[in-house]
């Protein structure tokens, strides 16, 4: 298997951690936009659907406007794909933190189902889909926006810091949500004060959006564009006919990394509660206290990836995986003190949500480079997303391991992805934008 590293790694520039620092914290105000939604599903539940409606039923159909963000996203993605590809990776970049701020704003203000009946879901709805398009086009346009910035050799870090601060969009709403509910009764919540993180999330789109307006188009666009050598024809229609060997290994390492984020982001705080009688407080403490450990197992990978190469990186942290989850589950099983470091293990242990980033802006030349990420990362998160938390839940009954079992697969999946792939692919020259000899 061939190291992807270059050889003498460049110094960031004062330029690159504005770039840098710009793109992680425009990415942290997104994510936040888009998952603040979940942190109040219950109240929604209770606002934009009928009262005579069973409490079940009223918190499944909010959870499912909620899912209907994550279905979204292909179809979001691909399209605003197309554009980052024709026609700049800043002008996308920050289309898409608007267009996921704007309905996060409208949600705020938009009247309940109190007020206008039935139109009040199906607006909640269309506006989710909105959002869904927009992380759809956020993610893969921040990889390559970073990447093709990055100095060489640097790039690991590049988009492990970045990572850093997607993820961190999770922490921020976490805080949000607790904090308000500290400050306000659940009456006065219900009420009023449920609007508030919304009408937060306008205005950290607004500040996103205006924080983009900063960043300059990336070096590879401007040669490409200097040159004419910018895509003619629908760039996903090359991806499906000349890079259909590259997209495999995409959609498999966006699995592993997406089992990695709901396990240890999504169900792991749910069985916590439901399963080993946690607090809710406490629960929150914890996975707060994780989240942090998996920011800073993020840009570890990244540093790592910059040392090994990616593919290896990728085969390290899919062993970690498991053994970090592994050591979780041991201390909620056991019943021990030492949760809190437990915890903070695990987080860094699934620092392959830093490394596959790597992967994944190697794979495709730079003239459609957005385009193939996106397609094959929207599709298999999609999926993945939907289809995990289903899987888990419902098998958690039959073993309390079930969650460790799960990464233990994955993990197998990816270092056998990693052991395939990674001596059979070409490397991409970033700065080029073609694909070199292996």
């Amino acid at each position: 298997m061939t190291a992807t590293p270059d050889t003498r790694p460049a110094p960031f520039s004062r330029s690159d951690y504005k770039t840098l620092g710009l793109a992680a914290l425009g990415g942290a105000l997104e994510i936040y936009d888009f998952i603040i939604f979940v942190f109040f599903a219950l109240t929604l539940s209770q606002l934009f659907f009928p009262p005579e409606m069973p409490e079940w039923l009223r918190l499944l159909q909010s959870f499912g406007i909620f899912v209907t963000g994550y279905l979204a996203r292909p179809l979001g993605g691909i399209l605003m794909a197309h554009f980052a590809d024709r026609l700049g990776r800043k002008r996308v970049f920050s289309l898409s933190i608007l267009m996921m701020a704007l309905p996060c704003l409208l949600i705020g203000i938009m009247p309940t189902y109190a007020q206008i009946g039935y139109f009040a879901p199906l607006l909640l709805l269309l506006l989710r889909v909105l959002q869904g398009a927009a992380v759809g086009g956020e993610v893969p346009s921040a990889w390559v926006f970073v990447a093709e910035h990055a100095p060489a050799g640097r790039r690991g870090y590049a988009l492990g810091f970045l990572q850093a601060g997607l993820t961190f969009g999770y922490l921020i709403g976490a805080l949000t949500a607790t904090l308000l509910a500290q400050v306000f009764t659940p009456t006065e919540i219900l009420d009023y004060a449920w609007r508030y993180p919304f009408l937060l999330g306008g205005v950290f789109g607004v500040i996103g959006v205006w924080l983009r307006r900063w960043l300059n188009e990336t070096p590879v666009f401007m040669a490409m564009q200097a040159s004419r050598e910018l895509h003619v024809e629908l760039p996903l229609r090359t991806v499906l006919r000349e890079h259909r060997l590259a997209m495999l290994p995409a959609v498999i390492l966006t699995c592993v990394l997406t089992s990695a984020v709901v396990t240890f982001v999504v169900i792991t705080p749910t069985m916590m509660q439901k399963t080993f009688g946690m607090t809710a407080s406490h629960t929150f403490a914890l996975s707060s206290l994780g989240i942090v450990f998996l920011n800073v197992g993020c840009v570890i990978a990244g540093l790592i990836v910059d040392r090994i190469g990616a593919w290896r990186t990728v085969m390290l942290y899919s062993l970690l995986l498991p053994l970090g989850i592994g050591v979780l589950y041991t201390s909620l099983i056991g019943g021990a003190h030492w949760i809190g470091v437990a915890y903070a293990i695990a987080g860094l242990g699934c620092g392959v949500v830093g490394a596959v980033p790597s992967v994944m802006v190697n794979l495709f030349p730079a003239r459609i480079r957005v385009s193939g990420i996106s397609f094959t990362y929207n599709i298999a998160y999609a999926i993945w997303a939907s289809i995990t938390p289903l899987l888990l839940i419902g098998l958690m009954p039959w073993s309390p391991w079930i969650c460790v079992m799960f990464c233990a697969v994955m993990g197998a999946v990816g270092i056998g992805a990693a052991l395939y792939f990674g001596s059979r692919l070409p490397r991409v020259d970033h700065a080029a934008g073609v694909a070199c000899s292996p």
